[in-house]
């Protein structure tokens, strides 16, 4: 989606499960206007949170006129068996649509031999049958043309939902902590990013500049200190990357003012996870 857009609008990582939100992205060309429902990854870890998002995923699938399931090929073509025990949960909620599937295939670049492709189509095939398969490269734009170009034939003619200089629905106070926990899943360790929560308290616009208070929500007091780090460290460091990022995005000055409070039930409290826009 980031890909199509041309810039950021979901944040991105090396880690599995870094969406949490279904994140609006609107694609206008000449010809077309493809609205992407990104969903948080299907996945089977257990717990409250991630059966939220879970549901999000799911929920998604009725209101789409056509659905892309996107793969880590350089992932699947190390342990292709691993596809289906994966897709499994997935697989019976998609075919009861009735709507077109596609299942892009990405990072194909880092697949030096393509023939360690064939076990991944082939199992893909077997988990979804009846869905296309489009090998791409949302880095390199590798396949990603014809993949766009189908799921615009796939598209019902109807009017443009949104204007056209509009990429996404997403408020900025969201886009706003979604980078901050996109700097946590970098700088972070192991299981640690998965147990952070990033929520904005104030957003003040003056004269030439944004001040944005924000607080790191984490489940115990030892991980407040591993986010804060030695001397305020790693939390200087997230606070510095993010404000970058957000200066680009907001085209001005930004104050970025971060606090770390320990919450340790917010993973399975309902009304906290709703309130970040979890499940929905």
């Amino acid at each position: 989606m980031n890909a199509y857009l041309g810039q950021k609008v979901a944040i991105v990582s090396p880690r599995p499960q870094t969406t949490r939100n279904r994140i609006t992205g609107i694609l206008t060309t000449d010809e077309a206007q493809v609205v992407f429902l990104d969903t948080p990854g299907v996945h089977r870890r257990g717990g409250r949170l991630n059966r939220f998002l879970a549901d999000s995923a799911r929920n998604a699938l009725a209101g789409a006129d056509a659905i892309l399931v996107v793969l880590d090929g350089a992932l699947y073509a190390k342990r292709p068996g691993a596809l289906a025990a994966d897709l499994d949960s997935l697989a019976g909620p998609v075919a009861q649509t009735g709507r077109p599937v596609l299942a892009a295939v990405n990072k194909v670049d880092r697949i030096r031999d393509k023939a360690g492709l064939l076990p991944v189509l082939a199992a893909l095939g077997r988990a979804l049958p009846g869905a296309e398969l489009f090998p791409v490269s949302a880095l390199s734009g590798e396949g990603t043309d014809r993949l766009l170009e189908r799921l615009v034939s796939l598209l019902p003619e109807a009017p443009a939902m949104f204007p056209e200089d509009q990429i996404s629905t997403a408020p900025l106070r969201f886009m706003a902590a979604e980078t901050v926990r996109e700097k946590l899943f970098l700088l972070l360790r192991q299981e640690l990013p998965y147990s952070v929560a990033v929520e904005v308290e104030s957003w003040d616009e003056g004269e030439g500049r944004v001040d944005i208070a924000a607080v790191i929500y984490v489940c115990r007091e030892n991980h407040k200190a591993m986010v804060i780090g030695k001397a305020g460290r790693v939390l200087k460091e997230v606070g510095t990357q993010a404000r970058r990022d957000l200066e680009e995005m907001l085209e001005t000055r930004v104050r970025l003012d971060l606090w770390v409070k320990v919450r340790s039930d917010w993973q399975e409290d309902p009304h906290f996870l709703r309130g970040l826009g979890l499940g929905i």
